[in-house]
């Protein structure tokens, strides 16, 4: 049997307060990797019927400030939020649909990850994203 995550331990560890809306907006973050605004508010909403708007932003927010959700947002889309962090992991985006998926980072030899003028910086992560057509649009636009 799955786990489940204690979202209320995540909460304090990361020195915030634990409440009904955040736990909510973890849940929901979960249960719809890659999901919008939108989306989340839906989810929370279902759970929480008198949470605002504001408080699910504020929330999304806080969330993502502690490192406790990841947001993604590829070129053209609005901004997106996944519970996948502490690892650099990269995302495949459909050109037609924009649906997303978690592509694992790549292994052996990857000479696009390795800038060959840093600038000075330190760099610590590659955001890589690639695009496509997923296969139910591959599949659609066959016929």
């Amino acid at each position: 049997m799955p786990t489940t995550p204690d979202f209320a331990q995540q909460l304090r560890t990361a020195d915030l307060r634990v409440t009904r809306p955040r736990v909510a907006v973890l849940e929901a973050v979960g249960e719809h990797p890659h999901a919008d605004t939108e989306a989340i508010f839906g989810a929370v909403r279902s759970a929480l019927p008198d949470v605002s708007r504001q408080a699910v932003y504020d929330v999304l927010h806080a969330l993502t400030a502690a490192s406790l959700i990841r947001r993604i947002q590829p070129s053209g889309s609005t901004a997106r939020y996944e519970s996948r962090i502490g690892d650099n992991h990269h995302h495949v985006v459909c050109r037609t649909c924009g649906a997303i998926a978690d592509v694992d980072c790549a292994v052996g030899t990857t000479p696009c990850l390795t800038a060959d003028n840093d600038h000075g910086f330190t760099i610590d992560e590659a955001e890589v994203i690639y695009w496509g057509v997923c296969p139910a649009c591959s599949t659609v636009q066959s016929f």
